[in-house]
């Protein structure tokens, strides 16, 4: 696939009059073109300074960021604002202008880049529709809700017809049923138009929903990346872990207080055993109760994948017989260190 976005050694730090802050650690990425990627971390890891520098709003202090074969940082101001046309950008609190009404709030980049104001607001018209939101042309950003102010601001940034779009923690002012329909949105403009779509959250849940690849932002540095059924069912950092395992407690905690065992596994359930009562079988098979600590199921691509984390009987000899009947069944079984206890 060809690349869109190359991050090399990328370091950035703040400089402040009592403290210094290196916000970026020497951060690669390759990003390739028509990708959903997701940069995901916990809140202060860096993560919407790394996006802030893919398009220059932020200066990386070391390294390079290299978009379409362009070092950003050999670019002319003139060429640098050429460049950022085809890089747009959505953000968590919409940034719309309140004065204006939906239709010019479109046109404003295209006045901005000099379009002429007829053909400007055919323009406009048109991404409303893409966006459903026709009959809202004439409405004021104070007279729509979040997702109505999110879905003119997609059409804002698709004025100019970027290559890429970054998109700022945009979900996270939204309700869980908003957040699917705007996430429903991105992919179908993606699929549409090929546009690379990168989304910085803090949610794994968003990052399951649509991206295809993933990176994991802890504390600066590049933790973990891969696809995101890979990081998924593989998380190889405790960063990684951390977001994974987040990610199901909403949905799928059951109560560690009933735990008395030290020993916990996580299961990983594939497409053909998510629905599966493969651990109602184990404990009939086994003869002794495990207890489960986690239970979640996610659709990654349109496939069902599931974890569930366990807790085995005291007895050794049994839990290992567990371990061995999960396996057996094709189950990915992972221990996990330090769980309870």
């Amino acid at each position: 696939m060809e690349t869109i976005i190359q991050v090399k050694d990328v370091g950035k730090t703040f400089i402040g009059k009592e403290n210094t802050v290196e916000a970026l650690k020497g951060i690669n990425l390759d990003i390739h073109k028509g990708e959903i990627y997701g940069i995901i971390g916990m809140s202060g890891a860096g993560k919407s300074t790394l996006v802030r520098c893919l398009n220059f709003l932020e200066k990386p202090t070391t390294g390079t960021v290299v978009v379409e074969g362009k070092d950003l940082a050999a670019l002319s101001g003139k060429e640098l604002r050429q460049i950022r046309m085809q890089i747009a950008m959505i953000f968590q609190h919409f940034n719309l202008l309140m004065q204006r009404t939906v239709l010019d709030n479109i046109c404003f980049p295209l006045e901005i880049a000099g379009q002429k104001k007829k053909k400007a607001r055919q323009r406009a018209k048109e991404l409303l529709e893409i966006v459903g939101l026709s009959e809202k042309a004439g409405a004021y950003p104070a007279q729509l809700s979040g997702g109505q102010k999110q879905r003119v601001a997609i059409a804002r940034a698709l004025a100019t017809n970027p290559k890429i779009l970054l998109c700022d923690e945009a979900t996270s002012a939204l309700d869980p049923t908003t957040t699917k329909s705007i996430l429903a949105l991105l992919k179908d403009i993606n699929e549409k138009y090929g546009i690379t779509i990168i989304i910085i959250t803090h949610e794994m849940a968003v990052v399951q929903e649509i991206c295809t690849h993933v990176a994991i932002i802890d504390g600066g540095c590049l933790a973990e990346t891969g696809t995101v059924e890979e990081v998924f069912t593989r998380p190889r950092t405790r960063a990684a872990r951390k977001l994974v395992f987040q990610g199901g407690t909403e949905s799928g905690e059951i109560g560690r207080n009933l735990a008395t065992g030290k020993r916990c596994i996580r299961i990983v359930f594939r497409e053909n055993s998510s629905f599966e009562p493969v651990i109602g079988n184990m404990v009939l098979a086994c003869k002794e109760p495990a207890n489960i600590l986690l239970a979640d199921t996610k659709d990654i691509g349109g496939v069902a994948h599931g974890q569930m984390i366990l807790q085995l009987p005291e007895d050794e000899a049994v839990a290992e017989k567990m371990i061995a009947y999960l396996k057996e069944r094709k189950l990915e079984v992972e221990e996990l260190e330090h769980y309870v206890g």
